[in-house]
Parts: C-alpha cells; sequence; structure tokens
C-alpha cells in the first residue's frame, strides 16, 4: 500500500478540494448527497432484488454544507476556512475541525485534492 502523502498546515490550506460526481441538493440550507451503496452491477443487482435503491442519503448540517457546496475545485481549504470563519465566528478550533472534516471525506472517497 503506497505510503499517503503529508501536507504541512501551509500546504493543505492551498489545496483545492473537488466534490466526487455524486447527486446532491440543497433544502432549507442544508445539503443532501446520494451515495452509491454499491459500485459492482452485482450489488447494483443485489439492491434490485431485494426491492431496495442502491443509494443513501447523507444529510449534512450546515457546517458541512457549507463545506461541501465550497468543495468545487476551485476554491482553496483556506478560502473555505475564511467562509466559515465568516458564517460560524462563534465556533471555536474551526480549522482543526474543517481539517478533519476534509480529511474523513477523502477517506470515504467523497472528495479529492
Amino acid at each position: 500500500m503506497p505510503k499517503r502523502r503529508s501536507y504541512s498546515r501551509e500546504e493543505f490550506l492551498k489545496l483545492k478540494p473537488k466534490r466526487k460526481d455524486f447527486e446532491w441538493l440543497e433544502e432549507e440550507g442544508k445539503v443532501k448527497v446520494k451515495v452509491p451503496k454499491f459500485k459492482s452491477k452485482m450489488g447494483e443487482k443485489f439492491c434490485k432484488l431485494l426491492g431496495r435503491e442502491n443509494v443513501f442519503t447523507v444529510n449534512l448540517d450546515e457546517k458541512g454544507s457549507l463545506i461541501w457546496k465550497f468543495c468545487d475545485g476551485e476554491h482553496t481549504v483556506e478560502e473555505i476556512l475564511r467562509e466559515l470563519e465568516e458564517n460560524f465566528p462563534d465556533e471555536k478550533d474551526l480549522d482543526q475541525r474543517l481539517f478533519l472534516y476534509l480529511y474523513n471525506l477523502r477517506r470515504l472517497g467523497y472528495i479529492s485534492y
């Protein structure tokens, strides 16, 4: 397994996260992302056999929704952090929370850099 690249804080702030091609919509300021349960044809057939959809919906909170919308490949992590700080001025440790959130989105395969 290849070693993961580690970034300095300055390098990470310059990255431009990009959403993968998931269907998503916004309702009342919150984002809902439709994520496939299975990527294989066999998994899709299994869902169909059970009469289930091959997707589940991820409901993001206000912060997650803001981050998701800015993960367009155009905005840097630093710009996203600024938006969070403007929209949630009373929140603490937004930088650490953003970094962890982006790490998890990438680990789950929802975004890339």
